[in-house]
């Protein structure tokens, strides 16, 4: 066998030869097998662990691997149909129902099929990650004094610090807390902020994951209509007097799915109508640190320009890095932080130290900055490239709005599309797509998709997208 062969290859010689052995058996040393198939300690270390995660084989430190014995005879399924009466029928009769359907957040955290091009993806493709920066930081970071201990319930003092200077205004760490991600984030600032049965006011379009913990928690998603500046302020103090929420959600900077920017005009617009209403704004600033390279000097979080406590903001390192460096923070100012503070305690008590760690070095890093300026260029080098391509080959559909920030394009769909039947088409053309229904929590006004530029290898994977999308597009339309 060639000295680069492949874990799996190895993995795969090794299942045929299983057969040799009795259950029980030993299996030859790593280092016969190296010596054998021509190939490195790592890759047969890996190819042994493969099997045994696949109960085929079992190691045993200082021993060798060894073929696993039969399992006994699978025990008859039980019957589980006495849940649905149980998660159904509770005797106090929810005003909302609390069914999650996660479909809208899972199509874009699912990897496609081989070969498929993934304009669907919510986070960066890893030719854009920072993974030596990250690897570096976290093995820094297992090195520091006490980074496997207990941390801070509320966060590290020094990543507290850093996300308040990043809000700026009179923020101080004080009013910081860790978090693991912005969803969980915004999770527990839900179920801080409302009760079950309450309406909470949502951008329209929205991002899908909010409207699914909204639901989860048992609250009714009330539409306000976003156009390119953003939120509409007179449909938003309409929404709060017709509703009487006390909560509204949004994304000011290149919100999700339109890429919108709340204009400087409506920034104060929105935060005194939601004062005269008695209620909060979560702010999700989720892709502050996705900016492209042409966006010019960006406006700052709401929280910043909050000193009356309206504002719960929520920011996240995970766009910006990889979806596996789940780490975020909230902040807000006032009695609600204890209570944020105490959610987040009983659902999750901290998030992990060593996670933690590896951000303050990964910030702290000469990495940082420099990852966020090749990012930054990247960016928009694709949005153009998907911009052009799609005014080139698909003018049919509509582009109202080019983002100077953030990860993806949203598309209004001829009169008429289907886009379950348009999402199937290019599938099979080999290309995934995220339709815009999941985005409204009501009926939507016309079809759309959201396509993403960030999770694919780079522009010619964008232009071959593009072609199989008018594929599929010459199918259905």
């Amino acid at each position: 066998m060639h000295q680069r062969s492949s874990v799996s290859e190895l993995a795969e010689q090794l299942r045929r030869d299983l057969d040799r052995y009795s259950p029980g058996g030993k299996l030859p040393s790593s280092r016969t097998l190296v010596e054998r198939f021509r190939v490195s300690p790592v890759t047969v270390s890996r190819a042994l662990a493969q099997l045994a995660a696949e109960g085929l084989v079992v190691t045993r430190p200082g021993a060798g691997a060894f073929r696993a014995r039969p399992c006994a005879a699978e025990t008859p399924a039980g019957d589980t149909s006495w849940q649905e009466v149980a998660l159904s029928a509770d005797g106090t009769a929810e005003l909302v129902p609390r069914t999650v359907d996660a479909s809208g957040v899972t199509v874009s955290l699912a990897a496609p099929p081989p070969g498929v091009l993934e304009f669907s993806g919510g986070y960066l493709h890893p030719s854009l990650q920072p993974e030596r920066a990250m690897a570096a930081a976290l093995a820094r970071a297992g090195r520091r004094p006490g980074a496997w201990g207990r941390p801070p319930l509320e966060g590290l003092p020094e990543l507290r610090e850093w996300f308040a200077r990043g809000i700026g205004g009179a923020v101080t760490a004080a009013e910081v807390l860790i978090a693991a991600g912005g969803q969980s984030a915004l999770a527990t600032s839900l179920r801080a902020l409302a009760q079950p049965g309450a309406p909470v006011l949502v951008e329209s379009p929205t991002y899908p994951g909010m409207l699914a913990l909204a639901r989860a928690a048992g609250l009714r998603p009330v539409p306000v209509p976003v156009d390119p500046d953003g939120v509409r302020p007179d449909l938003l103090a309409d929404a709060f007097r017709a509703s009487g929420a006390r909560v509204f959600v949004c994304q000011p900077l290149f919100q999700n799915p339109t890429g919108a920017v709340l204009a400087p005009g409506r920034r104060a617009e929105v935060l005194r109508i939601a004062r005269e209403a008695g209620a909060f704004v979560i702010e999700d600033d989720f892709v502050r640190r996705l900016v492209h390279a042409d966006a010019g000097p960006l406006p700052r979080p709401l929280a910043a320009d909050d000193p009356d406590g309206v504002v719960v903001h929520v920011g996240s390192l995970t766009k910006a890095t990889s979806p596996s460096f789940r780490v975020s923070a909230l902040a807000a100012h006032g009695p609600v932080l204890e209570r944020l503070r105490a959610i987040q305690v009983v659902d999750s008590f901290f998030v992990p130290r060593p996670l933690q760690e590896a951000a303050l070095e990964l910030v702290g890093s000469p990495a940082w900055p420099r990852h966020l300026r090749a990012l930054s260029a990247e960016l928009k080098a694709r949005r153009d490239a998907m911009t052009a391509a799609l005014a080139l080959h698909l003018p049919e559909l509509a582009l109202p709005y080019i983002p100077s920030g953030g990860y993806h394009l949203w598309l209004r769909l001829p009169e008429g599309t289907d886009e379950a039947v348009l999402t199937a088409a290019a599938l099979r053309a080999g290309v995934a797509l995220t339709p815009g229904r999941p985005y409204f929590s009501a009926e939507p006004p016309a079809a759309h998709l959201r396509l993403s530029f960030a999770a694919v290898a780079g522009t010619g994977e964008i232009a071959e997208g593009v072609r199989r999308l008018r594929a599929a597009c010459d199918e259905v339309l």
